[in-house]
């Protein structure tokens, strides 16, 4: 039988993966999907990337307070938090560029 308090068994990939849960969920309550980052970037690129930066301080910030809190799962939650942190960083950006170098028109209007 599994010994599932040993160190390197299921507990660091759950910790890994509440961290790296906790990236989205952050970023996604601060700001827009990627789709609509890359549908609407011609009017609205700065302050869409304005609140996935804001959305990145407040995920850093979680992950960092739950690496001190468990010190025995710090690397699987510093690693789960910098991986989904970099996963949206890319997602976003490859978005804003997309939609910038995109003629199609964006679905907002004002």
């Amino acid at each position: 039988m599994a010994d599932f308090a040993a160190p390197g068994t299921s507990s660091d990939g759950i910790a890994f993966l509440v961290s790296a849960g906790i990236v989205y969920e952050i970023i996604a309550a601060a700001c827009s999907s990627p789709q609509t980052t890359e549908i609407n970037a011609s009017a609205r690129a700065d302050t869409l990337m304005k609140w996935v930066k804001v959305g990145l301080v407040q995920a850093a910030a979680f992950v960092a307070i739950a690496a001190l809190i468990d010190k025995r799962h710090r690397k699987a939650i510093v690693g789960g938090g910098a991986t989904a942190a970099a996963l949206m960083w890319w997602s976003y950006d490859h978005a804003l560029k997309a939609g910038l170098a995109s003629n199609e028109p964006g679905t907002e209007s004002y």
